[in-house]
């Protein structure tokens, strides 16, 4: 026999208000057990090192162990999917990166939406890149790196870790915005490339700084300028190239993602807690150890960023035709 329409409506707000004090509680619960934190790069990579730093700064704040669990592979994409997949009661998170912002445009067939999918939690660890040049290029300097792009058409090969990676479309960013042409030339991974710039086989390379400070500081590859909106304190002498490009930003950062149907109290105690070990002075000077830079970001401005991130690399993705191989 159906329900009275008035006693439907009764049961009905009675069952939202149970499933909203169950979620409460078990927020204020929470974490009642270990925690997983996916990260898609592997272990050793820059993002399982500040993976398991934020793990280790969670684990002594929240009484629970925070454990790392690598899952590499499709540029990251294997541990977004993962996480993605999984409950969302607070107990899988991601590493989220610069990298998911771009595979939301880089990959064509994606079973998650990025965006509508993930929860922002907190962020965000940050690695400028920098432009270099071979010693004996002919430019000392941003501007006169441009004139010469300009005065010679698709003659300077710069290298790049790998299409699709922040590095590339910086490189393609700086096309776009200076109006030049240069000859992306993808490596698999840094090393090869640096090796390759330093014999002279190409004219310049966009890497992550402390990837190129050993090499910048023995003298083997000239720094032109840094992809930040500011100058990086390792290099306080090498200029930004939003100095001679006003509106140019480009770097690598990381934080951390939570299923979307993640109860708002538990993405607040996470965030609480990121945000304050992001700005706490010996978790800051390890990550400036590794020459990045902890900036201390909730999760309602994190989710602003990762949308400003992920429209500006969609035009960048459109403007240079790049596809993911």
């Amino acid at each position: 026999m159906p329900l009275p329409r008035r006693r439907f409506l009764c049961l009905t707000i009675a069952a939202a208000a149970i499933s909203g004090f169950t979620a409460t509680a078990l927020a204020l619960d929470y974490p009642s057990r270990p925690v997983r934190i996916v990260e898609g790069f592997g272990a050793g990579s820059a993002p399982d090192l500040l993976s398991r730093l934020t793990a280790q700064w969670l684990s002594e704040r929240l009484g629970q162990p925070f454990i790392v669990e690598n899952r590499p592979g499709a540029g990251s994409n294997i541990a977004a999917q993962t996480v993605v997949a999984a409950p969302a009661d607070g107990y899988t998170l991601l590493t989220c990166l610069t990298a998911n912002s771009i595979n939301a445009s880089l990959y064509d067939n994606l079973d998650f939406d990025f965006r509508r999918d993930i929860a922002p939690v907190a962020g965000m660890i940050v690695f400028p890149m920098v432009l270099l040049v071979n010693p004996s290029f002919p430019a000392t300097n941003l501007a006169e790196f441009i004139a010469y792009a300009k005065a010679n058409p698709g003659k300077i090969n710069v290298a790049s870790p790998g299409i699709g990676t922040p590095m590339h479309l910086s490189i393609e960013l700086l096309k776009m915005m200076a109006g030049i042409d240069i000859v992306h030339v993808p490596y698999r991974g840094p090393a090869p490339a640096m090796t390759d710039l330093v014999a002279g086989q190409v004219q310049a390379f966009v890497v992550t700084v402390p990837t190129a400070l050993g090499n910048i500081r023995a003298g083997k590859v000239r720094p032109l300028a840094v992809t930040s909106v500011k100058r990086a304190d390792v290099l306080p002498d090498v200029p930004s190239i939003g100095e001679s490009l006003p509106g140019f930003a480009a770097v690598s950062w990381s934080g951390t993602c939570a299923p979307r149907a993640t109860p708002p109290a538990i993405i607040a105690t996470l965030s609480s807690n990121i945000t304050s070990g992001f700005a706490d002075p010996q978790f800051k000077a390890k990550i400036k150890d590794i020459g990045g830079e902890a900036v201390p970001t909730p999760a309602q401005a994190f989710g602003k960023f990762i949308t400003e991130e992920t429209d500006k690399w969609a035009k960048v993705i459109k403007f240079a035709h790049v596809k993911a191989q």
